[in-house]
């Protein structure tokens, strides 16, 4: 019953009408961002955050989660109609999405991604509300040497899950534990790598990282493509699921969600990882398997219900833990720390207006989704055809806005050019981005955590393997990577991201 009534609290705090007017303007705008590749939701709300400084914390949060799923509903629009992803997890979205409207059945695909994400969001909001209050609890036993075997559990874990070489991926989570260094000690007050340089002393800000690395490199990499868009200007109709579609739908649609869900709370998870998952799996059990990649309707209901599932579910281990679990959920502390909220198990008992009113909206934004995406399909083809020399020197702009806006400093600016640079010879190593962000967030805090445990027991290192908690933690980021190490296990790793 607790439940419930704190379900009915969430839903008076979302339905209010400025949480309604900015909720929709999440999805609105994610949804935006979702079908116009060339900029993410991380860029996005990095390029927000100092937009929200005027707005009530819940506010913020509810329209900052709102550009995030909203997004990954976008993202199948473009992929099923373009046969581009909008978003990294609408990817595996193109290879039958496209075949179907290839086929004439455009509005098929459209409403089973729709209708399967509407399913999926309100299934992850749900697990939710019936996980993270639990799970807050078991969080508030935590100690200092607790905390810093989670952070090393969720690095490696996020190293396991990485795209491409696994020292690729160790080097990114490195650098970005170093960046996270810069700035002035707390305990001491010495300056650390700041090189004399009076705007480091206080560090360099994440949103400064995430904007160069994510939409700074975005723009610079999808500027070396020769703009090739086959439009699909075909008038789109039919946008209803017949008998036998939705009879092959459900079960992938609800094979998806269980997948997203589970997937999406993992450090390193998210969309992007779920979708894959699921198509993987989907191509496996489904008795059509061998219309997979032709346009079997099972590859659009599979990967678009697990990304959903998978960006929502996302929100666990932010709001019981404080730990982000992607570089989405690493701006999601950032917007947290702009309002003065820390992120973690106090939220739930602290907090419970934040807390549950943001849960709530998740289920108020996927209903408003449904209803901007299928009658508006018409407008998002439009945007399809604006050129990327008109859209991208938009997006920089409002990057630049943004950045200099955070402490009315030119060197913001400089210093994300450089980091935007520095994405691209990322892109051209084949290093992937996120590790290094995730490293960034959770440096200082695992260098904070770590030096509380110490202190706590006088110098003594072994606290991390007498406390019970902590010591299966470090045990379970052992096995994960001795387990990736193996030769057998780290081919098939590859073979599955090839694929």
């Amino acid at each position: 019953m607790e439940i419930i009534s704190n379900l009915i609290l969430g839903l008076g705090v979302a339905m209010t009408p400025i949480n309604m007017l900015y909720c929709f303007f999440g999805v609105l705008l994610g949804t935006l961002i979702g079908v116009l590749p060339g900029i993410g939701p991380v860029a996005t709300i990095a390029m927000l955050l100092p937009a929200t400084f005027a707005l009530n914390p819940v506010t913020a949060l509810i329209m900052l989660a709102g550009i995030y799923y909203g997004a990954q509903y976008g993202g199948s629009t473009s992929a099923i109609l373009v046969n581009i992803p909008g978003e990294t997890s609408s990817v595996v979205t193109c290879l039958d999405g496209y075949q179907m409207a290839r086929q004439g059945r455009a509005g098929a695909a459209l409403c089973v991604a729709a209708l399967g994400s509407f399913f999926a969001g309100c299934v992850a909001t749900v697990v939710i509300a019936g996980f993270a209050p639990p799970l807050a609890e078991v969080a508030l036993k935590f100690g200092p040497a607790e905390y810093f075997s989670l952070m090393v559990m969720g690095l490696v874990a996020a190293v396991v899950l990485a795209h491409g070489s696994l020292i690729k991926a160790i080097a990114m989570i490195v650098l970005g534990l170093l960046l996270g260094l810069v700035g002035t000690d707390v305990n001491s007050g010495v300056s650390r790598f700041a090189f004399d340089i009076a705007e480091l002393s206080d560090g360099i800000g994440f949103v400064i990282v995430a904007m160069g690395v994510f939409g700074f490199t975005e723009v610079i990499v999808n500027l070396e493509l020769k703009e090739t868009r086959e439009v699909f200007f075909k008038k789109v109709s039919g946008l209803w699921l017949t008998k036998a579609d939705f009879k092959a739908a459900t079960p992938a649609v609800l094979r998806g969600t269980v997948i997203g869900s589970i997937l999406g709370i993992l450090p390193g998870g998210g969309a992007l990882l779920a979708s894959f998952a699921a198509y993987s799996f989907e191509k496996k059990v489904s008795k059509n398997r061998a219309n997979f990649g032709k346009g079997a309707i099972e590859g659009v209901a599979a990967p678009e219900s697990a990304n959903n599932a998978g960006a929502q579910t996302s929100f666990i281990p932010l709001l019981t833990l404080g730990i982000p679990s992607n570089p989405v959920m690493a701006l999601m502390v950032g917007a947290m720390t702009i309002h003065g909220i820390q992120p973690g198990p106090q939220i739930v008992t602290n907090q419970p207006e934040l807390f549950w009113g943001m849960i709530a909206s998740m289920w108020v934004g996927n209903l408003m989704l449904v209803v901007l995406n299928l009658p508006m399909i018409g407008m998002w083809v439009k945007l399809l055809t604006v050129p990327y020399r008109m859209l991208f020197p938009a997006i920089l702009l409002f990057c630049a806005i943004g950045i200099y806006s955070l402490s009315n400093s030119s060197f913001d600016i400089h210093l994300a050019v450089i980091f935007g640079l520095l994405g691209y010879v990322f892109v051209k190593l084949s290093c992937e981005p996120a590790p290094l962000l995730l490293g960034f967030i959770l440096g200082p805090m695992m260098e904070e955590n770590l030096r509380r445990a110490m202190l706590l027991s006088r110098g003594d290192a072994t606290v991390f393997f007498t406390h019970p908690i902590s010591l299966a933690m470090l045990v379970a980021a052992g096995i994960m990577l001795l387990i990736v190490v193996a030769p057998a296990v780290r081919k098939k790793r590859e073979d599955v991201f090839v694929e």
